[in-house]
């Protein structure tokens, strides 16, 4: 099957369009898993966004999404200041500072997050590294469905902000032919494979 062959309407939902994609991405062998890693890594390190972010969002895999654990080590080499997100009550997201060795708990949703807490408003974040199920050539993102960074980030949609600058990643074969765009998506400036980066145009207002 062709990475780019499902689109929402042949899948009929959003719901079987995730569980389709998740499959796809669980499937890989470890040893594709550990390369598309490395080679994402590789890639974000020469994209002046990446370079230039001295505050970056980012988050740990899990249920096959491509590998963090590259960019946190990249991150903190070149002396960047690393967040991960904890879920609030209002089901929004802060961040939290991220170090080698920090203890862990797991949220009311099994994620884990810091346990020793400063945090960094989502505001004065330089960089987001965003995961995702699904994309398109337009750089459309289909998340879990839980709304959490489209909630967190709305404004960048209503004020059109420059800052922080945000990026979606995933495996190449998490990209599908067409998603819809919903009124309250969070726009991306690029999305990441272990492929390609690809930077998504903004249309004006």
């Amino acid at each position: 099957m062709s990475s780019t062959s499902l689109s929402l309407d042949q899948t009929l939902d959003k719901k079987a369009l995730r569980r389709t994609l998740r499959q796809r991405r669980r499937a890989l062998t470890p040893r594709r898993q550990i390369f598309a890693a490395q080679r994402l890594a590789s890639r974000l390190a020469k994209q002046p966004e990446f370079v230039s972010a001295d505050k970056l969002a980012l988050y740990l895999a899990a249920d096959g999404e491509i590998g963090t654990r590259a960019i946190f080590e990249l991150a903190w080499r070149m002396g960047k200041r690393v967040y991960l997100p904890i879920l609030s009550d209002d089901n929004r997201l802060r961040f939290a500072e991220y170090w080698s060795g920090a203890r862990l708990y797991r949220n009311r949703l099994g994620i884990p997050e810091p346990r020793i807490k400063r945090y960094c408003d989502a505001r004065y974040l330089d960089l987001v590294l965003m995961p995702l199920v699904g994309f398109d050539a337009a750089g459309r993102r289909l998340g879990m469905g839980g709304g959490f960074y489209d909630r967190s980030f709305a404004f960048v949609r209503e004020r059109q902000r420059r800052r922080p600058v945000l990026v979606g990643l995933a495996h190449q074969c998490q990209q599908v032919e067409h998603l819809p765009a919903e009124v309250w998506d969070v726009p991306m400036a690029a999305i990441a494979t272990d492929r390609r980066w690809l930077p998504v145009r903004r249309s004006g207002r």
